[in-house]
C-alpha cells in the first residue's frame, strides 16, 4: 500500500502476532481485536476510539505503552500496520491488520482470550 509506514515491521507470522498478543497488555488486546473486527481498513485513530468507546489519544497512549514490549521482545515488529498521514485520505495517521494478521487473531481461541484476560468485558 502506498504510504504505508515501515512496512517491514508490519507481523506477517500467526504464531508472531498471537505471541503478541499473549504477551501485551489487556488495553493493547482489546485495540487488536478492534482492529481484527475490520480487516485491511485502514481508520484515523478517532473513527476506531469512537467504535470502541475510548477516549480521545488513548490508542496513542497504549501504542506509547506497548512501544517497549514490541522492541525488547519483537525486535520492534508490530501486528498492525500504520499508514502515514501524508498519503491517508483522512490526512492523518491510521491503523489497520491486514488480513492476515485479523486471521491470526480469529485464531485465537476462547480459552486463549480468558487466559490473558482479553474478555474480562465480553470481548
Amino acid at each position: 500500500m502506498i504510504g504505508e509506514h515501515a512496512p517491514h515491521n508490519a507481523m506477517t507470522e500467526p504464531g508472531e502476532v498471537e505471541r503478541f498478543h499473549d504477551r501485551c497488555s489487556a488495553l493493547m488486546r482489546e485495540l487488536l481485536e478492534a482492529l481484527a473486527q475490520a480487516p485491511d481498513r485502514p481508520r484515523p485513530f478517532p473513527e476506531i476510539e469512537d467504535a470502541m468507546g475510548w477516549p480521545r489519544r488513548r490508542i496513542a497512549s497504549v501504542l506509547g505503552g506497548v512501544c517497549h514490549l514490541r522492541q525488547t521482545e519483537f525486535g520492534g515488529r508490530r501486528p498492525y500496520r500504520f499508514l502515514d498521514a501524508r498519503w491517508s485520505p483522512s490526512g492523518r495517521w491510521e491503523l489497520w491488520m491486514d488480513a492476515g494478521q485479523a486471521g491470526a487473531m480469529r485464531g485465537l481461541t476462547p480459552s486463549a482470550r480468558a487466559a490473558t484476560g482479553a474478555d474480562a468485558r465480553g470481548r
